[in-house]
Formats: structure tokens, C-alpha cells, sequence
């Protein structure tokens, strides 16, 4: 089990170039499977999760080719379909959530594909129902094996079809439009998400040559085709990272430039950080953040009553950072409630921040309020370990602005999503070593 040692309290000053959008890598990833072409993917994230994934892939037939930091071309023209079958599959399959997603481009274009439950962040129920649900109204059949947790979908042709999803699954709908490109007839999706990172999914499989239409909308009508062909794409900025570093600058009170941040992509992330008091500068397609040497204070609302930051299906605010929220709120001027409404078990981090110093009432599993310390008192330094990226994340942030130094054990939660963070943050001046 890895750990951080970190030496809290210091300024950090300089600029960071966001990695490669994580939840858009596991989706555009399992799309090449869809052609026998190949497709050249760029600004790919070097984490545990994404690399998990492209082994997987290989072990699955999938031609691998590295062109450079970042950059591979995949060919998927020689399939092993035995693989899916193997006691390796199911262990390698189990441990990574994001390989549900090689579901659909298996069954579109193979008539069959198979995947163990699986993985992931401990934060709470995450159902496969809207997933195998999608796959049984484009005429699959549907199996599950309850002794080992193994899934199957079959069918000899997919038959487009309307369906009304049962929640906004952002990874639900692109494993629904992955088998929907390749089907027979018209495949209508209503409430399916809108985030970015599926509108990129889309875009790219337009390019291959499917038909896709009300992209960025909750309403998707796809035109089943024969077959599609290759193509080259290139990944969006991490929203979530961005936000981080929002979060890291304001709770360290330093001055940072984020880079090629995507802006029009970001949706209402920076306008939350500026409830909670926060300057975001938009600087071309740069955020900057000054120095907060006065500290931030939350806005109430405009009948006076207390900010609530809850989270929401896009283009409301994303879950993942209400993590970040949180820990900023602690040394924030005023009081917030933060209500995840979306997992029921991401907000029981809290108790580490608790031990620092922090205010937070844990009202149930979905909702803390924060009372911010306004930097009059700063966190302590404690020893604790990280149970999620997105939590392991705010506990960082906590220790680079806590007093003394701290210790996060099981940082390989943190490696999961975030690449060579430890590096990149001394690069602007943290005191922060890997052991």
C-alpha cells in the first residue's frame, strides 16, 4: 500500500496543465472495438484505471501501439472472443468499473459480450440495470451467472428500437449508443446524459461513420449502419482535475494558472467555485486563480437563507466534485450544506477532516454542513487513509493546507485517476514525497 507524506501550510505558485479526461478515456477506449480500422486516440491519461483498460484490451486481441506521451493507435481486427470466457477475464474484468463499457461494442458488432462485476470506488450502489435494460429492448438476451457475478448479453442482429431510460447513465448511454450504431433500423434514446464527454463519444463515432443526431441533448435518434471505419480523436481536459486545482489554490491560498482548460466544457463548475467566494479568471482558454490572502466567503441566497450545493445529471454540478466542495467550504467566511444526492456513500471521508479541525455536521449519508473556519483556524495534521480518488483527492488538498505534516495511506486510490500527481505539484512547490 503506497503513501503520500506531506508538509502542509506552504504557498504554491505557477501554472498546471490539466491530464486527459479519465471518464472519457474509459468510454472512447472501449469504442475501438467497433471497427476493424484503426483509430488513433491522443491526450490519453497515464493512470491506473485507463491503463488497466488498454492492457485489458490487449489481452482481448485489440492491436496496441504506442506513438507517444499519450497518444496510441488501436486495431481491433483480430478479436479473441475465448477471452471472455477465461478465469483471467473475470479477474482482470472485476477489477475496474469502466470495463462495462466493452459490453455494447462486443455485442454490436460479435452478437455476444460478457463482463464480471464489476469494480471500483466504494461510494455506494452503482446499477448495471439501465445498461442491460438498453440491451434487452435492442433485442438481446439477456444471462447472469449469480455463483461467480457474471454477466452475458447475446443476439444474432440488433433491432433498433425507442427507449426511455430509467436515470441519465452517462455510462448506461454510451454503452447503449455503442450497440445502438451497429443495429438494424432507428434507435430513439430518451433521458440519456449529455455530458461533454459523451458528446465526444458521439462526435467520434460520427466520424467513423455512424448516425448520430441531437448530440449534447437528452434526446438521441441513431441510424443503424453496416459498418464503421477509423479515425483520429483527441481526449478533452479532466473537468474534475480542474476543478481540483481550483480547489487546491483557493484552500493553499496561491496563485495558479490552469491550462487549456476547455472553458466551453466546463459547464457550472467555475460559477460553483464563485458561490463559494472563489475568483475564476477566464484568461484565453486558461483559469486563473489568485492568491486569496483575505480568505472567500460563501454567498447566501438572495432571501438570505444558506447556499446548498448539490449535485446533478449534466448540465447540473458533477458529483465527483463535491469532494472538493467540501473540503474548501471548511476555511470559507459562512456556512453551506452539501447534499450528494447521486451515491450514498461518498460523504463518509468527512470524518477525516473532522479529525483536522474542520466543522461539518453529517446530517445522513447525503448531506454535510460545513461551517469554514474563514483560515482564522487551520487544519491540523493527522494520519489518514484515502477510500476513494475523489475523496483521496480532498484529503490532499486538506494536507497541503493543514498544519504540519501528514500521512494518506492506500494512495493507489488517488494513482487511479490522477497522473504523477505527486510530481506535478512539487512542480509548483508542494512539499509532498511518495513513499
Amino acid at each position: 500500500m503506497g503513501t503520500f507524506k506531506i508538509e502542509g501550510g506552504h504557498q504554491l505558485k505557477g501554472s498546471i496543465q490539466p491530464q486527459g479526461a479519465k471518464n472519457e478515456a474509459l468510454q472512447i477506449l472501449c469504442a475501438v472495438l467497433l471497427t476493424s480500422e484503426k483509430v488513433t486516440i491522443s491526450n490519453i491519461p497515464d493512470i491506473v484505471d485507463v491503463n488497466k483498460l488498454i492492457m485489458l484490451l490487449g489481452n482481448l486481441g485489440v492491436k496496441t501501439q504506442k506513438n507517444g506521451p499519450g497518444s496510441y493507435t488501436f486495431q481491433s481486427d483480430d478479436i479473441n472472443l475465448k477471452y471472455l470466457e477465461s478465469e483471467q477475464f473475470k479477474e482482470e474484468g472485476r477489477g475496474l468499473r469502466g470495463s462495462i463499457m466493452i459490453v455494447g461494442p462486443l455485442l454490436a458488432r460479435f452478437g455476444k459480450g460478457y463482463i464480471p462485476k464489476p469494480g471500483g470506488d466504494k461510494i455506494g450502489r452503482r446499477r448495471l440495470d439501465t445498461h442491460f435494460e438498453g440491451f434487452i429492448k435492442l433485442g438481446a438476451k439477456f444471462r447472469y451467472n449469480r455463483e461467480d457475478y457474471f454477466y452475458g448479453v447475446e443476439a444474432e442482429k440488433l433491432h433498433g428500437t425507442y427507449m426511455l431510460l430509467d436515470e441519465a447513465s452517462v455510462t448506461g448511454t454510451a454503452n447503449i449508443v455503442m450497440a445502438a450504431v451497429l443495429a438494424e433500423g432507428t434507435t430513439t434514446i430518451y433521458n440519456a446524459a449529455c455530458e461533454p464527454y459523451l458528446q465526444q463519444l458521439c462526435k467520434m463515432l460520427n466520424r467513423m461513420g455512424a448516425k448520430i443526431s441531437g448530440v449534447g441533448s437528452n434526446l438521441l435518434i441513431i441510424e443503424g449502419v453496416e459498418e464503421l471505419g477509423g479515425t483520429d480523436h483527441r481526449m478533452l481536459p479532466d473537468m474534475i482535475e480542474i476543478g481540483s486545482w481550483i480547489g487546491l489554490a483557493a484552500m493553499t491560498r496561491s496563485e495558479l494558472t490552469i491550462k487549456n482548460v476547455s472553458w466551453d466544457d466546463l459547464g457550472q463548475i467555475p460559477d460553483v467555485f464563485r458561490k463559494l467566494g472563489i475568483t475564476v479568471e477566464r484568461q484565453g482558454d486558461d483559469i486563473y486563480v489568485p492568491a486569496h490572502t483575505d480568505g472567500y466567503e460563501i454567498q447566501n441566497y438572495i432571501d438570505g437563507s444558506i447556499l446548498t450545493i448539490a449535485d446533478a445529471p449534466w448540465p447540473g454540478f458533477t458529483p465527483d466534485l463535491l469532494s472538493i466542495i467540501l473540503v474548501v467550504a471548511t476555511q470559507a467566511r459562512g456556512s453551506v450544506l452539501i447534499h450528494q444526492k447521486m451515491f450514498e456513500s461518498r460523504l463518509f471521508f468527512v470524518d477525516k477532516l473532522i479529525d483536522m479541525g474542520a466543522k461539518i455536521i453529517l446530517c445522513d449519508p447525503h448531506r454535510a454542513s460545513v461551517i469554514g473556519h474563514d483560515f482564522k483556524s487551520q487544519l491540523k495534521a493527522t494520519t489518514m487513509v484515502s477510500p476513494d480518488i475523489r475523496a483521496g483527492i480532498s484529503l490532499l488538498i486538506a494536507a497541503l493546507s493543514a498544519k504540519g505534516t501528514s500521512t494518506i495511506h492506500n494512495i493507489e486510490q488517488i494513482d487511479r485517476g490522477y497522473e504523477n500527481i505527486d510530481e506535478r505539484l512539487r512542480a509548483i512547490g508542494a512539499k509532498i514525497v511518495r513513499l
